[in-house]
């Protein structure tokens, strides 16, 4: 029996022949014997493998020596609190004789995800590239409207931008990934299961944490310090071991079939076919896209079935056919379809094909 097609929002579809190999690895870590959810974190094989999933990152991603690589949990929620957190140390650090109301952090609101980060900020006391929940993103491509606006940002110093790249990570390149003080992303979207996050961090951002709440800055829990995670090598504690093991493989895969760039075409040639078929809902009046063209995400695509009922029956439709978890996040409702690197073209083509079948029996 064919598997069926997982559309979910993460975690999401991991590749079948990753999670065949990831079974071996289950019974038999690296030829030791003893499986990866069992072995020492602290081993030589499980160490070595930890140094190869940086590298891939680093090299598919084209990360400079100037920012260190990190593993952590908490996912991107985690860290809304350990940004605020890391980067108010590194500014007590810089500028020991400000007063507290004078230490600003600028959010841009996107979406839902960047409006809770702002939310945990102002707790507390930097926005999301690709929105999970709502489908919008910012263009990569510096001469769009809907771009970042980075040409307007200070020349010549050490911004600390903050990035969450949880949806869209290793999907595509990151535009002007050196400027970027952090980035970080959840690798349940992409890469792997829930339960890794991953941290690009500039190493002027790796601060003495303790030296700063000596000057009044908020004390930050030593598993939340980005000095701690760079000195250990991500290892300080246990870190999520099946997870950096499945995404190692994922990533090793990806390297394979051409990296960041391989994955950018594809990922754009799916998502212009879903929007494509979308265009043709709209014009029968059966379908309504929620996010305004030349600002949707590549990766999560949202949009209405109108009429009465109509959208239980496409759902019912599409589950049906063994196109699963279709059903828009709680909070907006609709239709989500994440279209993230696992999903093949195959698949995006099966997706387009129910949904042109089901408005020609709606017409």
């Amino acid at each position: 029996m064919p598997r069926p097609t997982n559309f979910g929002a993460g975690p999401s579809a991991l590749p079948e022949s990753v999670l065949e190999e990831a079974a071996k690895g289950l019974l038999d870590f690296d030829g030791t014997g003893i499986g990866i959810a069992e072995i020492s974190h602290r081993s030589k094989e499980f160490t070595a493998f930890v140094k190869k999933l940086e590298h891939l990152i680093r090299t598919q991603l084209g990360v400079p020596p100037t920012h260190a690589i990190l593993f952590t949990q908490g996912g991107g929620t985690g860290q809304f609190s350990a940004v605020v957190l890391n980067m108010l140390a590194r500014h007590h650090l810089l500028h020991p004789d400000l007063r507290e109301d004078e230490r600003i952090m600028d959010y841009t609101v996107t979406g839902s995800w960047s409006k809770k980060a702002a939310e945990e900020a102002r707790r507390m006391s930097g926005g999301a590239s690709n929105e999970t929940v709502d489908g919008v993103q910012f263009s990569h491509d510096d001469a769009s409207p809907a771009a970042f606006p980075f040409h307007l940002l200070p020349k010549n110093t050490l911004l600390p931008l903050v990035a969450d790249y949880s949806s869209s990570f290793m999907s595509r390149r990151i535009p002007h990934l050196a400027e970027h003080a952090v980035i970080f992303a959840g690798a349940q979207k992409n890469i792997g299961p829930a339960g890794l996050t991953i941290l690009i961090v500039r190493q002027d951002c790796l601060v003495d944490v303790d030296a700063a709440a000596k000057l009044g800055a908020v004390p930050v829990p030593i598993s939340m310090s980005y000095k701690t995670l760079a000195d250990s090598g991500s290892l300080y504690n246990t870190p999520s071991v099946l997870p950096i093991y499945i995404s190692g493989l994922v990533l090793e895969r990806s390297q394979a079939l051409g990296g960041v760039e391989y994955y950018e075409a594809a990922n754009r040639s799916k998502a212009d076919k879903v929007y494509a078929v979308i265009k043709e809902g709209e014009e029968k009046g059966k379908l309504r896209a929620k996010v305004k063209e030349g600002s949707g995400s590549w990766m999560n695509i949202v949009f209405d079935v109108l009429g009465d009922g109509a959208e239980a029956k496409f759902l019912a439709g599409a589950e049906a056919k063994g196109l699963k978890a279709l059903k828009g996040h709680r909070s907006v409702g609709g239709i989500r379809v994440s279209l993230y690197n696992a999903i093949s073209e195959e698949q995006t083509d099966q997706l387009v094909s129910y949904i042109r079948e089901f408005l020609a029996q709606e017409s």
